[in-house]
């Protein structure tokens, strides 16, 4: 399986956001994101980074 957990960088801690995220496309300063149970929401913010071996996404909301 290829899907990743998503969680909220702030104030130096990660919040889990979204788990199984399996589709994630930025567009226009939001991010969309969907999970495998088909669960999606859309985080205002930017990808802070993306991590493939831990399978982990770290958004950060705009400033």
């Amino acid at each position: 399986m290829c899907e990743a957990n998503a969680y909220i960088y702030k104030d130096g801690k990660e919040d889990l956001y979204l788990e199984s995220v399996d589709v994630l496309i930025p567009e226009g300063g939001k991010i969309y994101l969907k999970n495998l149970f088909g669960e999606q929401k859309t985080f205002e913010g930017y990808v802070k980074e993306i991590s493939l071996l831990r399978h982990k996404i770290l958004l950060e909301e705009k400033k």
